[in-house]
């Protein structure tokens, strides 16, 4: 393991813009050594103020919808346009090492070597939903850094497409054309949570599919009740290969930015999103205290057995657990 920095260096590394020092201090956020995690609190606590001023993208879709594809040539438009681009990419974990399993710097390549983007890739792990429980320290320590859009891309399975739009500011549907069931297994309620849905590799012959499905899934958006926020999901067709559409994906993003902050509605979901944060520190932190009790591990450990039997009510252990933990504390 490399030697941790000091607080102050990983604030000046990580404000001045170096990107190692911004990635080495990702590392220690998602480290789950205690010295490690205080000195992560401590950072993010110390650049606070130096965060918020970027666009949250959270992008998701199905696999074989080509996320990575479309971010790398999304992210090196908006490189064009001026923008400095950090991407987290939450690759899925293997069950048995733990470790990750698609390394999207490899995937992005083009992107990863431009200095003006940050690529990040971090194993979801055992975090529900496919999303790393750091993503959103991350976020802020690459706006610290200066990254003014932070992409988020997701997995695309399981709950990942809730937690991620739980803490981005904009939330980008890939769908594909052409695979059958226009709706490809995408539920309902993703679909409406998503502020655009983008007909992703719309060229060659398959761009006719992608302009028949444009219609199909503006219509079906359509049949829903607009939002709190006001805002009527778009549908739009993007090629990474051709560019087609690309430009105007930015666009109709600065367009939901404008909107939203002019009805107050972007400081009021990012303020319900920081409470939410807070509340998965809570049960996360609550979480390893509980489990690092000597007594409560004792009797897990002990009890664990009737339980996989069938003998023991696992609400009764839990229970139990609980008050045995409370009356130590």
């Amino acid at each position: 393991m490399k030697k941790r920095l000091d607080l102050k260096a990983y604030q000046q590394g990580i404000l001045s813009g170096n990107r190692a020092i911004l990635s080495q201090a990702i590392t220690l956020v998602e480290s789950t050594l205690e010295s490690d995690q205080e000195l992560a609190s401590d950072l993010v606590q110390s650049l606070i103020s130096k965060t918020g001023q970027s666009i949250r993208i959270g992008i998701t879709g199905v696999p074989g919808v080509g996320k990575s594809t479309f971010i790398e040539a999304f992210g090196k438009m908006l490189l064009d346009r001026g923008k400095k681009v950090a991407v987290l990419a939450i690759d899925p974990s293997s069950q048995l090492t733990r470790g990750s399993i698609l390394g999207d710097k490899t995937r992005m390549e083009n992107l990863a070597s431009d200095k003006r983007a940050f690529i990040r890739p971090s194993p979801s792990g055992t975090t529900l939903g496919g999303v790393s429980g750091k993503t959103r320290e991350a976020m802020l320590l690459c706006e610290a850094a200066g990254f003014d859009v932070i992409l988020v891309e997701t997995v695309g399975v399981g709950q990942s497409e809730t937690a991620v739009k739980n803490m981005v500011d904009f939330f980008l549907l890939l769908m594909l054309a052409g695979a059958g069931d226009e709706l490809q297994g995408i539920k309902k309620g993703i679909m409406e949570m998503a502020d655009a849905l983008v007909i992703h590799k719309a060229d060659g012959s398959n761009l006719e599919l992608a302009q028949k499905a444009k219609s199909s899934y503006q219509n079906a958006l359509h049949l829903g009740q607009e939002s709190e926020k006001s805002w009527n999901p778009k549908v739009l067709l993007a090629s990474s290969t051709t560019g087609l559409g690309l430009e105007y994906v930015w666009e109709l993003i600065r367009e939901y930015e404008e909107k939203m902050k002019g009805n107050g509605f972007w400081e009021t979901n990012r303020a319900q999103q920081r409470l939410s944060w807070l509340d998965d520190q809570i049960h996360e932190l609550l979480g390893q205290a509980f489990f690092k009790n000597s007594q409560v591990s004792e009797l897990l450990t002990k009890e664990k057995p009737q339980v996989r039997s069938g003998e023991l009510n696992p609400g009764t252990l839990a229970k139990t657990l609980i008050q045995l933990f409370l009356s130590k504390n």
